[in-house]
């Protein structure tokens, strides 16, 4: 460095130190603070600043430098980061999310529209699985006329076919066996808990007979009172006299009976529903029923309020 330069660097630090030791380089900081307080607060600055906003300027500038390539990259970046992560599983873990799920599970609406997609999806198989046996039944009575000799149908029918009435059974049966399942897997803990023996001959004779009697209340139950058992729900059929699904008991237990007897001969008094124009058989006859196809309405009247908008 110059032998000028060196001289007026060091003169530099000497006033500066000066300055500090007397005080006077804090004086100068407010006094420099003041004028540029003072110039912000100005008219002048005032309108200079309205000046660049009117024109546009600034708008310009701030356009500019939001590059939306650029600020969707960084937000990218920002989420696929490890920083990101930890944060939601910060969140996820906190209490209050764990609030949050829980108040969100709990309200109402969830709630039905949960019940309504439930409902939905066995309404689907229960009418997907009645319109296939439909169809068996319609293909089961033309080979059967056809043999019998006997004028095919002209249009379709509501009654229901063979095929349409055991996949209803089989719904039931598989209610009634599930049903016995449990009862007896709890019976049997219990009689565990009390001794080591097995189930006694009088008892298994007397749980039998109960479960018969069981059988015979839940299909003379639902079709005196609904017209139809939940099996008959599931695939929309049922039960009708004279139009009208409430058959009473008496009629109700006079189908069961005459079903038992027209399934004994080896189903002989089911055969005629194969080619009957109402396709009746035995059991329909003795109790003057007819068994139609119906809207497939799955829900019960008690659960019709959890979906919105389903009719009560």
């Amino acid at each position: 460095m110059p032998i000028g330069g060196r001289l007026l660097e060091g003169g530099a630090r000497g006033v500066g130190r000066l300055a500090g030791a007397t005080g006077m380089d804090r004086t100068v900081e407010v006094a420099v603070e003041e004028a540029i307080v003072r110039a912000l607060e100005s008219a002048a600055v005032e309108r200079a600043v309205a000046r660049v906003i009117d024109d546009g300027r600034l708008a310009d500038a701030v356009e500019s430098s939001l590059d939306q390539e650029r600020i969707e990259a960084t937000v990218k970046r920002a989420i696929d980061s490890e920083v990101a992560d930890r944060i939601w599983e910060d969140i996820l873990a906190s209490d209050k999310a764990q609030m949050l799920v829980e108040r969100i599970a709990e309200a109402p609406e969830v709630r039905a529209a949960l019940a309504s997609q439930g409902v939905g999806l066995v309404a689907d198989l229960g009418r997907q699985i009645s319109r296939a046996a439909g169809a068996v039944d319609d293909f089961l009575e033309r080979i059967v006329r056809r043999i019998l000799r006997r004028p095919q149908r002209d249009e379709p029918t509501e009654n229901v076919g063979l095929i349409g009435r055991g996949v209803a059974l089989a719904a039931d049966a598989g209610i009634i066996a599930a049903g016995f399942a449990l009862f007896t897997a709890m019976l049997s803990g219990a009689l565990q808990l009390i001794t080591d023996e097995k189930i006694p001959a009088w008892l298994a004779a007397l749980l039998s007979l109960a479960g018969f009697v069981t059988i015979a209340i839940y299909f003379v139950g639902f079709w005196a009172f609904e017209g139809q058992t939940p099996g008959m729900r599931f695939t929309g059929i049922q039960l009708e006299h004279d139009g009208r699904p409430e058959i009473g008991v008496r009629r109700a237990f006079r189908r069961l009976w005459a079903t038992v007897l027209a399934v004994i001969p080896f189903g002989l008094g089911l055969v005629p529903i194969l080619f009957r124009d109402n396709r009746t058989g035995f059991p329909d006859r003795i109790s003057g029923t007819v068994v139609v196809k119906r809207e497939n309405r799955i829900l019960a009247p008690w659960s019709r309020n959890l979906v919105p908008g389903q009719p009560g």
